[in-house]
């Protein structure tokens, strides 16, 4: 398992559709994953901390677990099969642990805001990970993209291309 960050988020510039940018802590590999238009803004406004006056859905599903006992204590991206990812919610909740399915991209959301740790199984990163970003133009980035933005345009979407 590879403790990973959320580098950023990018725009496909062939297909137009948001990419997620997720980063190894210990190392260059990335993991690109594509996600619709209303994840992308919902892992924006984590990222931003925009606060709202009322809670958007993955602060109410926070808020829901939290109510119930449960506290979010970590998120996996467990697999990828024919390009769809596939990543775990685990919840504890007294002794107990629950790994919840979802889509990366809610999970991320849901991480992002609970602000606990992102994995990616070695496996997955073997997979659809690579050393060089690609052909995306930056959307949000974080400290030290900089280095990463000529190489974001180096991925080609064959092969590489990974969806939510």
């Amino acid at each position: 398992m590879v403790r990973v960050e959320v580098f950023g988020l990018a725009l496909d510039e062939k297909s137009q559709a948001p990419v997620l940018i997720l980063k190894a802590v210990d190392g260059e590999r990335i993991l690109p994953i594509w996600i619709g238009a209303m994840e992308a803004m919902a892992i924006s406004v984590a990222l931003n901390k925009v606060a709202f006056p009322r809670p958007m859905t993955h602060d109410l599903l926070l808020n829901v677990l939290r109510g119930l006992g449960g506290q979010v204590s970590r998120v996996e991206v467990t697999s990828v099969e024919e390009g769809t990812f596939f990543a775990e919610i685990v919840i504890r909740k007294g002794e107990e642990t629950l790994r919840m399915d979802s889509r990366p991209s809610d999970a991320m959301a849901l991480a992002l805001r609970a602000e606990v740790p992102l994995f990616v199984h070695e496996k997955v990163l073997e997979q659809a990970g690579t050393m060089t970003p690609g052909a995306y133009e930056a959307v949000l980035k974080s400290e030290d993209a900089d280095k990463w933005t000529e190489e974001l345009e180096k991925l080609s979407e064959n092969g590489n291309k990974y969806k939510m």
